[in-house]
């Protein structure tokens, strides 16, 4: 019988007036006083809100941790002015605004816990305030997109080929190649990616589909998932371009404090990343990075296990 978890002593929204940009957040805490971790999610252009219930179940944070879920700009019922607004930069520079707000509100210093190009967006950053973060967790960052999507076509290629089915072939052939600058193929490639088990281990695309849209409508309610759909398209239409030349390993952001990358193995986006070799080039002194078996992309919902050892040591 599973047991239930204590209420949390902290769990509260807040709107935010975030660089002429209204923002929302979710803290939430067993208790009081405990050290604020800030969940920065992937996408581009996907909500959180709508997972915390999952990351919670999953990852159980809250127990060591004040968890702020941060609503970034443009994500969930924002206005799809707020959506047009987004930029790779525009995201940095709101999350420092919320780490320093985090910050002053706490008095105590930040780890960033990101996913995917959240991840990347909290690498960059804390290159730019390592002051009030402590460290970085970094799951499945995008770091090199041009030869991760190198990598993701070879991939597709070659489950297609092993498949053998002309139903996939019809779909790799209308994805085409890389680059990926409109949200309806970033879409297609999503929709072979997690049928091949490279998203979340054992979960076919439709059904990650069906969960999320569930999730989202209980929520944000039904007029606010059409809304938070419409945003997420925007979103990606802006920000494509921009993460089509991102380059983290030709151009390295300093970081002054820890980061601890955590990639799956069966991620076929992050392939192309030697974890290796990260330490010597991204992040300050006790910088970690690993592979983790029978994982994809979402690391932290495949293996939690390893994602909250890793987060509690950081």
């Amino acid at each position: 019988m599973r047991t239930k978890k204590p209420a949390l002593a902290i769990d509260e929204t807040i709107a935010l007036e975030i660089n002429g940009s209204r923002q929302r957040v979710r803290l939430c805490a067993g208790r009081i006083g405990l050290p604020p971790v800030v969940v920065v999610q992937q996408g581009p252009g996907l909500p959180v809100l709508h997972e915390v219930a999952k990351l919670q179940q999953r990852l159980d944070l809250e127990r060591d941790h004040l968890v702020v879920y941060w609503e970034q700009r443009g994500c969930g019922k924002a206005s799809a002015e707020d959506a047009r607004s987004v930029s790779l930069a525009q995201q940095v520079e709101d999350l420092q605004a919320i780490v320093k707000w985090v910050t002053e509100r706490t008095q105590q210093r930040v780890l960033l816990f990101g996913i995917s190009i959240g991840a990347t967006i909290a690498l960059l950053a804390a290159a730019r305030d390592g002051a009030r973060v402590k460290a970085v967790i970094a799951n499945s960052p995008d770091l090199q997109t041009r030869a991760g999507d190198a990598a993701v076509d070879r991939f597709l290629h070659e489950h297609v080929r092993r498949a053998g089915t002309r139903r996939l072939e019809r779909a790799l052939t209308k994805l085409g190649p890389p680059p990926y600058l409109e949200p309806r193929r970033l879409q297609r490639r999503a929709v072979l990616l997690a049928d091949f088990g490279s998203i979340e281990r054992g979960r076919t695309f439709n059904a990650l589909l069906r969960e999320t849209l569930g999730a989202m409508v209980r929520t944000y309610g039904v007029f606010g998932t059409v809304r938070a759909l419409r945003n997420m398209n925007i979103v990606q239409r802006t920000m494509l371009a921009d993460v089509a030349t991102l380059d983290l390993l030709a151009h390295p952001p300093q970081l002054a404090v820890p980061v601890h990358f955590v990639f799956g193995e069966q991620d076929a986006l992050t392939a192309a990343v030697m974890s290796g070799e990260l330490a010597g080039v991204i992040g300050g002194p006790r910088t970690t990075a690993v592979r983790v078996p029978d994982a994809g992309h979402l690391v932290h919902f495949d293996r939690p296990d390893i994602v909250r050892a890793v987060t509690e040591n950081a």
